[in-house]
């Protein structure tokens, strides 16, 4: 996975996930390995810094063979544009073909548009710790993906370390802060640093629709790209082993 060097959350929530499926079923063995990108506040300077790291922090997790590549800072990348997250995984799939490596490419910002329309639906409600601007730039990239947010939140918390300690179990309530009326999905975390794991089952039997977040979609795009089952126990339901995984793109 490629994270930002400020990032707490991705790290421990993905592998977390992870070994709760290996304790259910201990076939399924998982070894994580990471590389960082620098960035401190989510601004717009360093998250255009950031992408232009992932090049080199590709090439790196090559030598170590991963049989998939996350990189996984979703403003990041919606902050340059519709479509960007194409742009972002050809390039590091580029990176590593060139280091010999045939590992599939995620961006968590792909993931989460995937991940939503494999549960079906269209009209979301988001969380994010962003502040506005970024927000609403979320907001514009699933909108132009084909998905309308009929609500947002924004925490306005611009230090990412901040972002990675804000305690999720704020979440059960925050998101009584949206209006759902109009959504089929409710993301509780559109960033992969603001943690959100623990609350994420309790506010989907709260609010009675699907609840994800940008890091159980990435774990259920990394599933799919392994050829496994798309199922965490406890981590909502895109990942109740219910919601089939996207095809898998030829290598």
């Amino acid at each position: 996975m490629i994270v930002p060097s400020s990032n707490l959350t991705m790290e421990t929530e993905l592998p977390r996930m992870l070994v709760a499926r290996e304790q259910a079923r201990p076939d399924d063995r998982f070894v994580f390995h990471a590389a960082r990108a620098r960035m401190q506040h989510v601004t717009p300077e360093q998250l255009r810094a950031m992408n232009d790291q992932a090049v080199r922090a590709a090439a790196e997790l090559a030598d170590a063979r991963p049989d998939v590549v996350a990189t996984a800072c979703l403003v990041a990348i919606m902050a340059q544009g519709p479509g960007f997250h194409c742009t972002a995984e050809d390039d590091i799939t580029r990176a590593l073909r060139a280091e010999g490596s045939t590992a599939p490419v995620v961006s968590s910002a792909g993931a989460l548009i995937s991940g939503i329309e494999a549960l079906g639906a269209r009209r979301v409600a988001i969380v994010t710790p962003y502040m506005k601007p970024l927000t609403a730039a979320v907001v514009a990239y699933l909108t132009d993906a084909g998905i309308e947010v009929v609500d947002s939140l924004s925490l306005e918390v611009p230090d990412n370390l901040a972002v990675a300690r804000l305690d999720p179990s704020d979440l059960r309530r925050h998101h009584r802060r949206l209006d759902l009326s109009g959504a089929d999905a409710l993301v509780l975390s559109a960033c992969v640093q603001m943690p959100s794991l623990p609350s994420i089952e309790a506010v989907q039997d709260e609010v009675g629709i699907p609840v994800l977040s940008a890091a159980t979609a990435t774990t259920f795009r990394i599933l799919g790209e392994l050829g496994l089952e798309p199922w965490v126990p406890g981590a909502g339901h895109l990942l109740s082993g219910k919601v089939p995984a996207p095809a898998v793109a030829p290598a």
